[in-house]
């Protein structure tokens, strides 16, 4: 069993944090399809940006089945620990502290992956965020990666660090800030620091199918994995994950009248939290992701793409994926990168 602080979570595979993307309605699909813990995008510790429409969103969790997990990001311990306070009063349950997003508009600003050249900074903050959280009983997380880049690989002692200042849970992505999401995930970094720490880690980067899940538990001996880009499109991976990592057999492929039905609730309940304007244009990238591998994806996507009424992009969905059916019941075998790629 695997708990973060009070929390006892439902299994081992997770969802990433993805600024544009795990928004709520994205996050509860993918709690219904099988994730065992999802962290909400990354807020940020601004409190003149509070009350922004976009951050509004980011704070819905209406619905949404707990441990409702927040990460916010800042370069100002007392702002991220006023950030934390403000977020457990809107309901939030686990704080996460973004240590490894790699965008140049969040690292020229030195807040993210950038907190990792100033470990005096990044410990300040830990501290700060979980002296803030602890009078509520609500634990605090870190995300981070290995290292701002080859020749500064400091994720040990930040994790070090991390365990003594009160974290309880270190998420690692496998790869330093300069190598951004290309290369492979480096997560011999991520197995050394679950050897020295006693709080749960979480390897997260490349983990794209059943079979790297179990590669990377086996080889880091992690608490869980947490999936990012490859649930993009295609959420219904946590159930394989966990299904693979229970049995060591792989699930069939979901039934294309699944997916319909999946992909048109996930609209739905995306109009409803963004409208009819935003949400109509936010859409088009999961409409994109979902059929991107699909035969006749790539000529509907860009049909889709000139859509500006919800109802005509619902019923154009829904024709689409009429159409697939007939081809079979069954989406078609996704292209997987081989264990053995991971590193």
């Amino acid at each position: 069993m695997l708990f973060i602080g009070p929390h006892l979570i439902a299994n081992r595979v997770f969802v990433a944090p993805m600024a544009g993307v795990t928004d709520r309605p994205f996050r509860t699909l993918c709690k219904r399809l099988g994730a065992g813990y999802a962290v909400s995008e990354m807020i940020t510790s601004r409190p003149d940006l509070r009350d922004s429409l976009k951050t509004s969103k980011r704070l819905n969790h209406e619905g949404e089945a707990g441990p409702i997990a927040v990460q916010i990001a800042g370069t100002d311990a007392q702002m991220m620990a006023d950030a934390a306070r403000y977020n457990i009063d809107k309901g939030a349950q686990i704080i996460d502290i973004n240590m490894g997003c790699p965008a140049k508009k969040v690292c020229n600003k030195w807040a993210g992956s950038a907190l990792m050249q100033d470990e005096a900074l990044a410990i300040g903050i830990m501290q700060a965020v979980v002296a803030a959280a602890q009078p509520h009983g609500v634990p605090v997380t870190l995300k981070m990666r290995t290292g701002w880049r080859a020749d500064q690989l400091n994720a040990l002692p930040l994790a070090l660090a991390a365990e003594r200042s009160g974290i309880q849970m270190i998420t690692i992505h496998g790869r330093t800030r300069e190598m951004g999401y290309g290369g492979v995930a480096q997560h011999h970094t991520v197995a050394e620091i679950k050897s020295r720490v006693r709080v749960p880690v979480v390897a997260n980067g490349d983990i794209d199918s059943p079979q790297a899940a179990a590669w990377v538990l086996k080889q880091t001996g992690v608490d869980a994995v947490m999936i990012g880009r490859a649930a993009q499109g295609r959420p219904w991976i946590f159930r394989e994950i966990h299904h693979y990592l229970q049995t060591g057999e792989h699930l069939a492929q979901p039934l294309v009248a699944e997916v319909k039905r999946l992909m048109l609730e996930h609209m739905q309940d995306h109009y409803g939290l963004h409208g009819p304007d935003v949400g109509v244009r936010s859409v088009r990238k999961h409409l994109g992701w979902y059929v991107k591998d699909l035969p006749g994806g790539l000529a509907f996507r860009s049909a889709f793409n000139q859509l500006n009424d919800a109802e005509q992009q619902l019923r154009a969905t829904t024709d689409f994926w009429d159409q697939l059916a007939q081809l079979g019941d069954r989406l078609p075998d996704p292209v997987l990168n081989a264990a053995e790629t991971i590193q």
